[in-house]
């Protein structure tokens, strides 16, 4: 399988000529080397716990954690890699050689520019949102070829400025597609265009990030009356329209539901292609979404069994007739990421146990506000950072934020965490402490990539640094201090 870059430049891409990625100094990657089991997936017997135990250690002995620093994100470098050419793989053992394919991560699943540079260095592009997420993408160096604009509110400088560069993109709707008329009229463009369609399947677990339903806002609702021959009309009245896009949910969807929306979105395009007489759509953009387990350590579902799932259902879509997109996000990062806070206090009320953290809402949103829906583990460490034994006590581990639903958990069972203890909520590499929620006016923590020092150690990078108090009083006013005053 052939990675996709658009240009036939495999250096743009991280990789070297025969396909392997190539490691940040520009020398390929032995597949070997990165923790996988076979089928190159995360091995769980090398994989995450013992790493993540090591680096929380190190942490507290470095003094990367500690009284003046109470709270960091840590990112697993080897986990990382290994998820990635989990992905490659999956996908190779499917897809008929030489077929384009191009896999790129929602940038909105951990927006950190280092992040987004290793993973170009693992063979990965990235899929943007906004004109934010795209220029995160560009400082990382992620090429232009490598990079998918998606959103439903493209605005039409936004839109201008992915036709110049050359990125594909997914008109949302009518609307847009008008405006992608007059802009491919007025300059030619590089850039492969597509339509995201709504398959209309259904939803998952969690209705706020299911895509596909009857009255979801994205996409072009193909069930709705005469949806469907609209879009094979835009396509037969534009040979530039080349690609077409679905994406039907994420955290909830169970993985036959996708495949079924990857299903239909299949049989529109060979629909499409059998009325214009040609294979005018190449490429399919099937999107990303696959769920992560917040249960355990062990990596499920996994790469490959969704794309063993698809080339069951849907075979026609790797038999090489169209190039391939994903869109892969929270299972390339979540159970890569660890937020480590210090037990401020420990407490008891109405004979409950209760450690206050540094890790509350501000880092956890959707746990705090969900916790149902977005239930977090959480692991205790004693004051050395050495995970911490003892009988189970039910307890609730709190954060900082001043409103009485701030937990990270709530009546859990586990070693009891006591004052200058730490309490880590894992599988927060995606959504979680680079999605900062400004509540009190709490600081961005830090946030550092960890990976072996080659001498039985670990060592640390710094992906971002905490924030300073004078940058919350900047990005809160503090330059305008007298404008309501002085103006009024």
């Amino acid at each position: 399988m052939a990675a996709y870059t658009g240009t036939g430049d495999a250096d743009s891409t991280g990789e070297e000529p025969d396909g392997t990625p190539k490691d940040p100094g520009g020398t390929p990657k032995d597949p070997g080397g990165t923790s996988e089991g076979p089928g190159g997936e995360p091995d769980p017997a090398v994989d995450g716990g013992p790493r993540r135990d090591e680096a929380v250690r190190a942490a507290v002995e470095q003094g990367l954690v500690g009284p003046a620093t109470p709270i960091i994100g840590l990112l697993d470098i080897t986990g990382i890699r290994a998820s990635a050419a989990a992905l490659r793989a999956a996908f190779d053992a499917v897809t008929a050689p030489g077929t384009p394919v191009l896999h790129a991560f929602a940038v909105k699943a951990t927006p950190l520019v280092p992040v987004l540079r290793l993973l170009h260095r693992e063979g990965i592009g990235a899929e943007v949102a906004s004109p934010g997420e795209l220029a995160l993408a560009r400082a990382a160096g992620v090429p232009p070829a490598s990079t998918v604009l998606d959103s439903p509110a493209k605005t039409p400088a936004e839109l201008r400025e992915a036709l110049a560069l050359g990125i594909a993109v997914n008109a949302d709707n009518p609307q847009e597609l008008d405006r992608l008329d007059a802009l491919v009229r007025s300059a030619s463009t590089r850039s492969p265009i597509g339509i995201r369609v709504n398959p209309q399947v259904g939803g998952g677990s969690i209705g706020a990030l299911s895509t596909a339903t009857a009255t979801s806002k994205f996409g072009v609702a193909l069930r709705d009356e005469g949806a469907r021959e609209w879009v094979v009309r835009a396509y037969l009245d534009r040979p530039w329209l080349t690609r077409l896009h679905a994406h039907s949910g994420s955290q909830g969807m169970p993985l036959e539901l996708m495949a079924r929306a990857v299903t239909e979105t299949y049989g529109l395009a060979e629909e499409i292609n059998e009325r214009a007489g040609r294979r005018q759509i190449d490429t399919l953009d099937i999107g990303g979404g696959l769920p992560v387990n917040f249960g355990s350590d062990e990596h499920t579902p996994t790469y490959e069994e969704y794309a063993r799932l698809l080339a069951a259902t849907v075979p026609g879509l790797f038999d090489g007739r169209y190039g391939l997109v994903t869109e892969f996000g929270r299972s390339l990062l979540a159970k890569h990421g660890v937020v480590l806070a210090r037990v401020e206090y420990a407490k008891s009320a109405g004979g409950r146990a209760i450690a206050v953290t540094h890790a509350g809402v501000q880092v956890a949103a959707r746990t705090v506000y969900a916790p149902k829906s977005w239930p977090l583990r959480v692991a205790a460490y004693d004051t050395k950072g050495r995970p911490k034994a003892g009988p189970d006590v039910v307890q609730d581990v709190a954060g900082p934020a001043c409103f009485a639903g701030d937990l990270l958990a709530e009546g859990r069972s586990m070693p009891l965490l006591e004052q200058g203890d730490y309490a880590a909520a894992l599988d927060t590499g995606a959504y979680y402490f680079a999605h900062h929620y400004a509540y009190n006016s709490l600081a961005r923590p830090g946030i550092y990539g960890f990976g072996p020092d080659g001498a039985g150690g670990v060592r640390f990078a710094v992906v971002r640094r905490p924030q300073t108090l004078d940058e919350i009083v900047a990005e809160s006013g503090g330059a305008h201090a007298g404008s309501l005053t002085d103006m009024f």
